[in-house]
Order: C-alpha cells, then sequence, then structure tokens
C-alpha cells in the first residue's frame, strides 16, 4: 500500500500537540523531522527506473538554490540548464560537472525527451509563458513565485495544466513546511479564538535587501542575451542593471508584493484553507532607494478576507520597507480574541491572554461608568454582583506555548520532496495553478490598487475581479 504522506504528518501533529501543553518558561517542544522522513541525511536509495531528470531555466540566486535542493531529493539527477549570461552557464557547470549540458536557448530544454522536470527560476514576466510552454512539450513544471506576472495570464496556466494532465507546482514553500503544518493544526484547534486580523511586517535595511544584487564586470551585450530576455516586455537598449537587477522594475518584476506578499498569502491560505481576500487597497512609494527603479521601496496593504466555512471574516495588514532603520525585521502574526498565533523561521508560537470576568473591585471601585451612578445604585449594584459571583474569578497570567522545528530544517526540500512524489505516485500537489493564483493575484491586485490609487474587489471563489 503506497504511504499516504500528508495524512502520516497530519496524525504526527495531531499526536504531538496532545502531548505538548507547555506553559511559560518552559523548554519549546521540537517538530521532529525524523517522522516525516525529511532529512537530506537520512536519504533512501531510489530505483534506477525510478529517477527523476530535471533541468533549471534560469540560474540566478534562486536557480542555485532550487537546483540543489531538488538534487537533495533521493532519485533526482540534473541534466540541463538555460541562462541568458554566459557566466551563470560557465558556473553551472563549475558547479554541478561538465556533463550537465548548458544552453542559452530553453526551447532546447523543452525539446529534450531526457528531461521530465523543468524549473522555472526566471524573472517574473517570464513565468506564465514557460509554463505553458513547458506543460505543453510534456514535462512536468516547478514555476518559481509568483506564478503570473499579470492578472490574465492565470486563467491560461490553469487551463493549460488541466489540458496537459502534467504536474505543476508554485515554488512557494510554506505550503509544504511543518512549520505551517503546526500553525494549521493550532488555529483549527481553536488556540486564539475567534480570528479577527492578520499583522504581517517585512521590512530590511541593506543594499541587497533592496534587490540592488551585484553585476559582474564581463556583462554586455555579448555576454547576455539581451532580446531574448526581454521577450514579450517593451524593446530597451542593452540595459545590464535591469537584467541583473530586474526585481526593480514593472517590465520584468512584481514588486516587493510579488517577491514578498506572495509567500504570506500562500502561508495564510493554507494555515486557514482560505481562497483569499475579497478587497484589497495598497498605498506606498519610492521613499529611499533612488536607483533608477520604478517599483515601491515602501508598501503597505490592506486586504479584506470574507467570512467561510473555514474562517470567519478578518482583516489582513501588511508592511514592507526597504529602508528601515531599526534594522529590518519581519513577523507574521494570526491574532484573535483569545491569543496571537506568531510565526517565524523557526517555528510557530501560541501566547494566550483570555479575557476573564472582572474583580467586583475592578467593576465597583475601578475606572468604570459604575461609579457615574449614584450611591444607593452603586450599593444595589456591588450586591447583586457579589450575589451572581460569590466566588472570584482566578487570574489567569497568560500562557505560551512554542513548537520549533529542528535545526537546519528547510521547508524547500520538503516542497520539491513533495512535488517529487506527487509526479513517482500521483499524490495531491501540494501547491498547484489554481492554490497558486489564489496566492498571485492578490499580490498583482496589490500593485495594481497602488499604481491605480483604488480599492479592487476580487472574487475569491471564481478568481475574477468583481465590475
Amino acid at each position: 500500500m503506497r504511504r499516504n504522506k500528508r495524512y502520516s504528518r497530519r496524525s504526527f501533529l495531531r499526536k504531538f500537540a496532545a502531548m505538548s501543553a507547555i506553559g511559560i518558561g518552559a523548554v519549546p517542544a521540537v517538530l521532529n523531522s525524523k517522522v516525516f522522513g525529511i532529512s537530506p541525511r537520512k536519504t533512501t536509495p531510489v530505483s534506477p527506473n525510478d529517477r527523476i531528470r530535471i533541468a533549471t531555466i534560469g540560474m540566478g540566486i534562486i536557480g542555485f538554490v532550487d537546483t540543489k535542493t531538488a538534487l537533495l531529493v533521493p532519485g533526482v539527477e540534473f541534466v540541463a540548464a538555460a541562462d541568458l549570461y554566459d557566466g551563470r552557464l560557465v558556473h553551472t557547470k563549475e558547479v554541478f560537472g561538465d556533463d550537465v549540458i548548458t544552453t542559452r536557448d530553453y526551447e532546447e530544454i523543452l525539446a529534450r525527451p531526457d528531461i521530465d522536470v523543468v524549473i522555472l527560476s526566471t524573472p517574473d514576466h517570464w513565468h506564465a509563458k514557460l509554463s505553458i510552454a513547458a506543460m505543453k512539450a510534456g514535462k512536468h513544471v516547478y514555476c518559481e513565485k509568483p506564478m503570473i506576472q499579470h492578472l490574465e495570464d492565470g486563467p491560461r496556466v490553469i487551463k493549460v495544466s488541466g489540458q496537459t494532465k502534467r504536474i505543476f507546482q508554485v515554488g512557494s514553500q510554506y505550503v509544504s513546511s511543518i512549520i505551517y503544518d503546526k500553525a494549521k493544526e493550532l488555529y483549527e484547534s481553536g488556540a486564539i479564538g475567534k480570528l479577527n486580523m492578520i499583522e504581517a511586517v517585512y521590512n530590511r535595511n541593506s543594499s541587497i535587501g533592496a534587490w540592488q544584487y551585484s553585476i559582474p564586470p564581463d556583462a554586455s551585450p555579448e555576454t547576455i542575451d539581451w532580446d531574448r530576455f526581454l521577450g514579450d516586455a517593451p524593446k530597451r537598449q542593452f540595459d545590464a542593471m535591469r537584467f541583473f537587477r530586474w526585481r526593480n522594475y514593472w517590465d520584468y518584476g512584481t514588486g516587493v508584493a510579488g517577491d514578498l506578499y506572495v509567500h504570506l498569502f500562500s502561508g495564510i491560505h493554507h494555515v486557514l484553507t482560505s481562497k483569499g481576500p475579497n478587497q484589497i487597497v495598497t498605498k506606498g512609494g519610492l521613499r529611499f532607494w533612488i536607483d533608477g527603479r520604478d517599483v515601491p521601496d515602501v508598501m503597505l496593504g490592506l486586504l479584506e478576507y470574507p467570512e467561510t466555512d473555514n474562517h470567519p471574516a478578518f482583516t489582513l495588514s501588511l508592511q514592507t520597507n526597504f529602508a528601515d532603520g531599526s534594522g529590518g525585521g519581519s513577523h507574521f502574526r494570526f491574532v484573535g480574541s483569545d491569543g496571537v498565533m506568531t510565526i517565524d523561521w523557526e517555528g510557530v508560537s501560541v501566547s494566550r491572554n483570555p479575557r476573564r470576568r472582572p474583580s467586583e473591585e475592578e467593576v465597583i471601585d475601578g475606572y468604570n461608568s459604575v461609579r457615574t451612578f449614584s450611591e444607593a445604585t452603586q450599593e444595589k449594584f456591588a450586591r447583586e454582583y457579589r450575589e451572581k459571583y460569590p466566588t472570584p474569578e482566578r487570574l489567569d497570567m497568560g500562557e505560551r506555548r512554542e513548537y520549533k522545528a529542528p535545526e537546519g530544517y528547510d521547508d524547500r526540500y520538503d516542497h520539491f520532496a513533495n512535488f517529487f512524489n506527487s509526479i513517482r505516485n500521483g499524490d495531491p500537489v501540494e501547491e498547484d495553478a489554481s492554490f497558486g493564483y489564489r496566492a498571485a493575484a492578490p499580490a498583482v491586485i496589490c500593485n495594481m490598487s497602488y499604481l491605480d490609487n483604488r480599492i479592487y474587489e476580487w472574487d475569491p471563489d471564481k478568481m475574477k475581479l468583481k465590475s
């Protein structure tokens, strides 16, 4: 019988929750990776007939990270890579060996019958086009987030994914994380009471954090295929800064929202089993990094989520500042009536401070409207209160529980392992095209709201803008 990976993970988390009621000052609980078999150091052999051959299109920062992570999963072989800068193709062979085939032309990759999977780590304006081309060529696709650059591309990717029956997964790894699985279980158990708000802050204060990536000294029209890079983007003269810092420009990227907010949307939708917001507005501007970019370096978003069977209506607050003088930092807080659940890189914690009945002293003598009543009414009120509540309620000083992932845990590895399991076993993919679109669309609409200075209404069920 084939092992149901999702069931085993959920079962462990349920058992783990029952064992780990930890109060203030206690040792944090640890999510045990061995239960899931996720540690790269604990790999198992795979039959040569069951090997999966991959190629990566786009060997930039994330292209190298994704490729290295994918190769940690048993039974994965790196066959070929495409990139438009010759230096990256040279470095691909330096890192992965001379046997890896390298090319500037992605069509050579798609035409090869010995490639099963294509990892897409290109600039955003190529994501939808390459995803569709790869699936039509018979390849399974791991597409880095965001799935699309423009709203209208989402339905096309979803349609082709269904038609070709290829396994398609978006690379926003929170949906495969044991940390977010634990957060989902805690939320569903009522750990924070009734959800009313989610607050996400993702600030930075460094040049690299603000996408000022280094430009190699040999960058030129001879070493870079500039025309192919532009693709369907507006035609421009060669500009190495636009090539290597493409996130800074609307022509090729999706700004703060597409790079950062899309991860948060993915995590929220996974934890809450949500389809997304129905109202979106963002503000911001280019405040500090005046370096030629045209995307904002400060963005604030407010999104309203409607009530569903899985969660009440709530407000989502998003903040990013690329010139945060405090040094930057991030937090991701689910705020409820009885507590707050905080998610970070290492784990999830719940702080509970449920409301209690006020004491007689607080009611009668405290800062309360009772003090404005007549003395006779105050005495009557106090007498009735004592009769109704003869025993003082125990003061609850609050409770904190922490759940830590094992040292070195990598949810990106989990995401690739789940993707390859789907290819081998037919298991449901963690983040299919519809899920990916429901995360990418709010991010794109955040940009639309910023640029158009208006509120947008979105139908998360039909995945369409409301007229």
